[in-house]
Formats: C-alpha cells, sequence, structure tokens
C-alpha cells in the first residue's frame, strides 16, 4: 500500500517527516532491489551481469575499461561478465574502427527487447505516477532526486574509502 502524505492536512513535526521519509527511503531502496533481482532471475543472469548489462544499454558501444569503471570491477572481472554476457545473447565485442585495438562492448538486439520488455513498463508507469504532479513540484522531485543520488554516491565512497572494521 502506497501511503500519501498532503503537507497542509497532516500535522507533523519536521522530525516526524524526516523520519517519515527515511522510511520510505529505505522501502524505496528494497524494491529496487527486489525488482532487480526479479530481473536479474527472468533474464538468468546474476546481480553484476544485470548491472553491466545496464551500463551497456545506457551508453554503449563502451570499451571494457569503461565498464570497469562504471561497475568498479578489475579488468579481469569485467572481461568475465562480459564473456557471460556475450554468450548469453545480450551482448558483442567489435573493434573500434578509430582504434583497432581497442575492444568495444554493445548491446544486442536481445538485449533492447529486455529493455523493451522489462524495464520501459516501468519507466512508463513511473512517468503515468508522476502526472498527479505540477511542474513546481516535478522541479522539486527532480532536486529532490539529485541530491539522493549525491548523498548516495558521497556515502558510498566514504564507505569504500574507510579502514575496515572486522
Amino acid at each position: 500500500m502506497i501511503e500519501t502524505y498532503d503537507n497542509r492536512k497532516l500535522r507533523m513535526s519536521k522530525d516526524a517527516f524526516l523520519e517519515k521519509i527515511a522510511m520510505q527511503f529505505r522501502l524505496l531502496q528494497q524494491s529496487f532491489d527486489a525488482l532487480d533481482e526479479a530481473a536479474a532471475a527472468r533474464l538468468n543472469l546474476n546481480r553484476t551481469d544485470l548491472r553491466c548489462l545496464d551500463v551497456v544499454l545506457g551508453g554503449g558501444p563502451l570499451s571494457a575499461g569503461a565498464i570497469a569503471t562504471a561497475l568498479k570491477l578489475s579488468p579481469a572481472a569485467t572481461t568475465t561478465v562480459i564473456d557471460r554476457l556475450e554468450r548469453a545473447g545480450y551482448v558483442l565485442r567489435s573493434r573500434d574502427v578509430a582504434n583497432r585495438r581497442r575492444v568495444l562492448v554493445d548491446a544486442t538486439d536481445a538485449a533492447r527487447k529486455v529493455e523493451e520488455e522489462i524495464y520501459l513498463p516501468v519507466g512508463q508507469a513511473g512517468a503515468q505516477a508522476l502526472q498527479r504532479y505540477d511542474e513546481e513540484q516535478l522541479t522539486m522531485i527532480l532536486d529532490f532526486l539529485q541530491t539522493a543520488r549525491q548523498v548516495q554516491e558521497e556515502q558510498t565512497t566514504r564507505i569504500s574509502t574507510s579502514p575496515e572494521h572486522r
């Protein structure tokens, strides 16, 4: 069930709102995770392979190095992921015409079909849900999402660069 909040009707303290927002963030993250898990299972991929496919679909063709950077994987691990996706029929390797030593990875028609069948309806449903907001509210939502992503990226860096605690 989706709860809706109207600031004008609900009398809550700012701290109570922040607590509710934090809980909704947690639930949103869990829903993203569940969607990714369902998509990976449907495609018979692991989550890293699914992330790689998303990167290639969103920006391909890409070099293996660019994919490694995006996924924060070693070159060897990236090659293994690309190998699995190629065997599954979702990516193809080709020589870069500008630099014959470089190999590019691009999505196949099968991958584009998966994107259309699985992710296009998600985007359409999200766009439909956002229709209820006016331009000012959409501007605020966009700002909020950009801020939330920035916070997540900063916290990812903090966690990944802090000394290990065992």
